[in-house]
């Protein structure tokens, strides 16, 4: 076990990716627990024994990319307390950082972690706390072609830059010598909504491509060409849904996404020149080479080793540090401890990454401000 006592405070399994809020119903049947405010080890959380004294929802909203990880614990969570419900909407991590900005939501969720100035408009108070991390990958649907497939750095920006818009054009080919790649156009999806995975990955392309960068550039929502075949769609859900249902379509999502959609990845260059697999193994590779920042914002665009995925992000959830209610307050605390903990032991079926343990005390620390009676405590 490791104990966390911070000064005044501190399954889902491979269901069908849903895009609506997962509401979970909680029993009208009172939880046995003393008085709502008493936490630690043996008064209720991950750690504890109780539960929630009285029946709360908690919503939050944002980033599609952590979704099914999200609705998983709320899920599995009000099994473990049934006064505690958690309602996760996917919108998008510009969508939910506008929720939480105005105060609409409890917490908000976002693959891009937010800048100062987008923190400074919150009256309440900012609390970043990476939750998970994930890999973004290049999934594709091309009859006859459902595994091997590599992709050099100048394709995969090709592709997605509209200068590439052949399946059997010689900078994919060339890398692919044993697969047999049709003369068909490249059908681009790409997310229509304000997005963290957009944000994450153009991020990624700006940094390994100055002619990207200058073109067209990073953000949560860019300008795609008007080359090439490209198709907008809403969330990871939608992009999902897209490639699945177009021959040709190739897309960036989430890996979980696609690995439980049954969609092909493809093998990307890495900046050692190794072509990567997206796996836990690979990610896991790439936060081992990152530290994170006293704020826990850390951008990984380019890392460093040969076994490293090139394309990783944590993906952060959003608090607000001042609290009103002091019950909410406790739960926002209990929410924050599943996940820190039966949390991560789910990530890696739904194609997550497990927070490496000294993220864990750092994200457990930084709640220290949420309540003022309750204890984190971390197995």
């Amino acid at each position: 076990m490791i104990g966390i006592s911070l000064k005044k405070r501190v399954v889902f399994s491979r269901l069908a990716l849903v895009t609506a809020a997962v509401v979970v119903v909680a029993s009208c049947r009172p939880a046995a627990t003393p008085d709502a405010g008493t936490g630690g080890a043996d008064a209720g959380g991950a750690g504890g024994t109780t539960g929630m004294a009285q029946r709360i929802t908690l919503t939050g909203a944002g980033a599609s990319f952590p979704a099914p990880l999200y609705q998983n614990w709320a899920i599995s969570l009000a099994q473990k307390d049934p006064n505690l419900q958690v309602n996760y909407q996917s919108i998008g991590s510009g969508a939910g950082i506008e929720q939480f900005t105005a105060g609409t939501v409890d917490f908000g969720a976002s693959d891009t972690a937010m800048s100062d100035e987008q923190m400074a408009a919150v009256t309440r108070g900012t609390l970043l706390l990476p939750m998970t991390a994930g890999s973004i990958v290049i999934a594709y649907n091309l009859q006859g072609v459902d595994t091997g497939l590599q992709l050099t750095r100048d394709a995969y920006v090709g592709i997605l830059s509209g200068k590439i818009t052949r399946w059997n054009d010689p900078a994919i080919a060339d890398a692919n010598p044993d697969v047999q790649l049709p003369d068909q156009q490249i059908t681009v999806v790409h997310r229509s909504d304000g997005s963290g995975t957009t944000g994450v990955l153009t991020k990624h392309l700006s940094e390994i491509s100055q002619e990207w960068a200058d073109s067209i550039g990073q953000g949560n929502a860019v300008e795609w060409p008007r080359t090439g075949n490209f198709v907008g769609a809403r969330g990871n859900e939608g992009v999902t849904s897209q490639i699945q249902n177009v021959n040709g379509a190739l897309g960036y999502v989430e890996f979980g996404f696609a690995e439980n959609n049954g969609l092909p990845v493809a093998a990307l260059e890495n900046k050692a020149g190794s072509f990567v697999v997206p796996s836990d193994e690979t990610a896991s590779n790439t936060l081992a080479a990152v530290e994170l920042p006293d704020n826990l914002r850390a951008f990984i665009t380019d890392p460093e080793g040969e076994n490293s995925y090139p394309i990783v992000t944590y993906t952060w959830q959003m608090h607000f540090a001042e609290q009103s209610d002091p019950v909410k307050a406790e739960a926002l605390e209990r929410w924050i401890e599943f996940g820190l903990n039966e949390g991560q032991d789910t990530a890696p079926g739904l194609g997550y990454v497990r927070l490496p343990d000294p993220v864990r005390e750092r994200v457990a620390a930084a709640a220290d401000v949420i309540s003022p009676d309750y204890t984190i405590t971390l197995r």
